[in-house]
């Protein structure tokens, strides 16, 4: 069961990667509407745009949890989330209910009006029946008089079916559901400042299992009523001063607590590491305060000096609380960084952004101070201390002036596949937005050491085959470079 909502967080990622197109779109649109240099018709062109995004991220999801949830990228799993998803938005659409049900469209339960394309549970629903039909049938054989539909044709079409079990499903399930997800939704808005404190600890706290992803999905989409991403990009349905709050508190800690433990790390490693250190931190620092990407960062604190991640959890929450007690919002599309500040800067639903950047400075000093006087009086291993080392990437040492970067993933994924056991020892590859996520035969035959050694951040293993390799921004090139050779 771990592994599984483990690989759907994961797979949530893939459809989120696609809300910077959107909120880019936004962007341009309320930057040309702010100032008020050109007609309706030209912001309103982009506004337009980038809510067609946004309209359909129930189907995007499909796709996206479909994917990651196959045991293979393929076209035809794509291909059936998407007959799957209309087949039950058409099926549940109030006016088909109305007629299958010989009564007017006003007695139809109102819930079903939010069965349509922006259905984020929904998709997340479609996606999985999709992914499982694809793993299960992808290569059943038919018998000869119908063996064209054998193999990767038969899963759209199974899927078509088993949707309809799903839109059978929903039709009694769904207005039951769809009232306790409300009620959850608002008993979490009842809690304000309070509720989104416990959200950002809790985030933070469930990063070393990659849970924080589906955690997220009920406070950034529709899938309880909260919705803040949409509705923050969008504008239908904000409230100025609260839409934004299960966004905004991250920005200090994105843009400026996490460059200060960086800082702070650097300056307490032993001299002889420091110069491997500032490498680690510099790179993972501008991840951070740019487009919001943390995981370098902690994951080279978290499993060693794992009271240190609890107290950034701790922070983190309370920025948080600070944020939305205040009423500063602001919102993003991918993370917390630089550009999405920029973005929020013109989007008329925020609030005071630029208090963000004031608290942010404020949480510098703050994440500074307590993790260098934690490190130094507990004596705590973080990089560059005691037993965690910090390796030179052996393919730096490799590497000669005019080297292109498609040579240096290849020779890096060479040395990970070795420290990983070899090709034999890998079932499954797969990654998210920092790490490579792997099932192995054999976890016993993982070589940490020798991982690192080619600049991977940590490694971080579950049970008997779960094991993950934390790499950084750069992972999807190290994820293809992998698959071209354990492909050879």
């Amino acid at each position: 069961m771990y592994n599984f909502i483990q690989r759907l967080g994961r797979s949530l990622m893939l459809p989120v990667a696609v809300l910077p197109a959107a909120a880019l779109i936004m962007a341009i649109g309320n930057g040309l509407e702010y100032t008020g240099m050109v007609p309706p018709v030209v912001y309103e062109f982009f506004k337009n745009g980038g809510n067609a995004i946004l309209d359909q991220l129930g189907l995007l999801f499909a796709i996206g949890i479909a994917i990651g949830m196959s045991k293979k990228n393929d076209g035809a799993v794509a291909l059936a989330a998407v007959v799957g998803f209309f087949m039950v938005t058409s099926i549940l659409d109030p006016e088909s209910l109305a007629k299958l049900l010989q009564t007017k469209v006003d007695l139809i339960n109102p819930g079903f009006e939010k069965i349509n394309n922006g259905n984020v549970l929904l998709g997340i629903f479609v996606g999985l029946i999709a992914a499982f039909t694809y793993n299960k049938f992808s290569e059943t054989e038919l018998p000869t008089a119908f063996s064209f539909f054998s193999g990767k044709r038969l899963v759209p079409i199974l899927t078509a079916f088993f949707s309809m079990g799903l839109a059978i499903l929903f039709f009694f399930i769904w207005p039951y559901l769809f009232t306790g997800l409300v009620f959850f939704g608002e008993w979490i808005l009842n809690f304000g400042p309070i509720g989104a404190g416990i959200y950002g600890f809790f985030n933070r706290l469930l990063i070393p299992t990659g849970l924080h992803h589906a955690l997220n999905t009920v406070f950034w989409f529709d899938v309880a009523g909260v919705d803040d991403i949409n509705k923050f990009l969008s504008g239908d349905g904000a409230v100025k001063g609260e839409t934004g709050r299960y966004m905004a508190g991250f920005y200090p800690v994105m843009m400026f607590g996490i460059p200060a433990a960086a800082l702070a790390m650097y300056h307490t490693a032993e001299s002889k590491q420091k110069k491997q250190v500032a490498s680690l931190m510099l790179a993972g620092s501008i991840s951070a305060f740019v487009v919001g990407i943390t995981e370098p960062i902690e994951f080279a604190f978290m499993f060693a000096a794992p009271a240190l991640f609890v107290v950034h959890a701790v922070l983190t929450g309370l920025s948080m609380f600070i944020a939305a007690s205040f009423q500063w919002t602001a919102g993003f599309s991918f993370s917390a960084g630089l550009l999405d500040m920029i973005m929020s800067l013109l989007n008329p639903v925020a609030n005071k952004p630029w208090m963000l950047i004031v608290q942010g400075l404020v949480f510098f000093v703050i994440y500074y101070l307590v993790f260098r006087f934690a490190i130094q009086i507990f004596n705590l291993n973080t990089p560059g201390r005691g037993k965690a080392k910090v390796n030179t990437p052996a393919n730096d040492s490799q590497s000669v002036e005019g080297t292109d970067k498609k040579s240096k993933y290849d020779q890096m994924s060479i040395n990970i596949i070795e420290g990983l056991g070899g090709k034999s020892n890998i079932t499954v590859l797969t990654n998210c937005a920092t790490r490579l996520r792997l099932e192995l035969k054999d976890n016993n035959k993982v070589d940490e050491t020798k991982i690192k050694s080619t600049g991977a951040i940590g490694v971080q293993q579950s049970g008997a085959h779960q094991t993950q390799v934390i790499i950084g921004p750069q992972v999807q090139q190290v994820s293809d470079a992998m698959e071209r050779k354990l492909e050879e």
